[in-house]
């Protein structure tokens, strides 16, 4: 029996929804499961992370695998595993959430499925952290998050990105940029004029996704507790921003912590993308494109 697990691309906070809000892209990681009788774990890699990252039990999907059989209590006979990457690594994209649900789902399938997805929504919430990316990798769309009594609730909202073209530039500089760097630099107090701020555009942003207005999000998608900190780390990163609307893009936000950044359009216009990759190698940095759509479909597990 195999198995194949894809799980989509994922860009959290949306400016000022941080830590809250998620939306899933049609940009998505495959891996073929194959359970042997060898004991031996063999992970192949094509695409993002080839030739980087680790093919055997040291890999982050094989990780996650794991942790299912020990939860049901069953060994591992052995696992081939062979990925096809198509999100970046380490780019504000949700790779390492991608990586767990896939490992996670992938082997939760080869026992029979002893876990429900929210099962594993709710295990791989826990694993992460925070659930900004993993639960709209899960259920696809946009999706927000909050905790209650010490449990995540994560609801897909309705978005009119769902059933019509809402348009995604992605520019992903060469700079190293860890989330756990990104997380550390960021003020344990706000000020409560900051918090103000971001609650009442992150309202807004799930309002002009829900309804498609793209000039109300250009608006509402600016944020005061997270971009102020994490913007300057990333050289050419704000100058990208402006030169990202001055070619008309209607919102733009950092990806997640970044390096990455983000921009809203309603249709594709190459010039958003080729004006924040100028910027960033006016900075000494290349940079990468990727045109892509939202999905509304989250990870997806099939028997082949």
């Amino acid at each position: 029996m195999k198995i194949l697990v894809k799980v989509p691309a994922t860009t959290a906070n949306l400016g000022p929804g941080f830590d809250a809000l998620g939306l899933a892209l049609d940009l998505w990681n495959e891996a073929e499961f194959i359970a042997t009788q060898d004991k031996q774990i063999i992970v192949t890699v094509k695409g993002e992370g080839a030739g980087s990252l680790p093919t055997d039990a040291n890999n982050a999907i094989v990780d996650a695998a794991l942790q299912l059989y020990d939860l049901a209590k069953k060994p591992c006979p052995g696992l081939r595993i062979n990925c096809i990457n198509r999100v970046p690594i380490g780019s504000g994209l949700g790779s390492s959430s991608a990586a767990m649900l896939t490992g996670m789902l992938g082997a939760n399938a080869l026992l029979d499925s002893p876990l429900s997805d929210e099962d594993i929504l709710k295990l791989a919430i826990e694993t992460e952290g925070h659930p900004d990316n993993v639960a709209p990798a899960m259920l696809g769309g946009l999706v927000a998050s909050i905790v209650y009594e010490e449990r995540v609730i994560s609801l897909k909202l309705p978005a009119r990105a769902n059933h019509s073209s809402v348009h995604v530039t992605i520019v992903l500089p060469d700079f190293d940029f860890p989330t756990k760097q990104a997380r550390a630099i960021l003020p344990k107090q706000v000020e409560r004029k900051d918090a103000i701020y971001n609650i009442s555009r992150a309202v807004l942003v799930t309002e002009a996704l829900r309804t498609g207005d793209l000039d109300l999000l250009g608006k509402a998608m600016t944020d005061a507790l997270h971009q102020p900190y994490r913007l300057p780390l990333i050289p050419g990163a704000q100058v990208a921003m402006d030169a990202a609307r001055h070619a008309g893009a209607a919102a733009v936000a950092l990806s997640g912590a970044g390096p990455s950044l983000i921009a809203f359009s309603s249709k594709q216009n190459p010039a958003v993308g080729a004006a924040m990759k100028r910027a960033f190698e006016s900075a000494g940095l290349s940079a990468r494109i990727f045109e892509l759509g939202t999905s509304y479909e989250g990870a997806e597990v099939s028997i082949i």
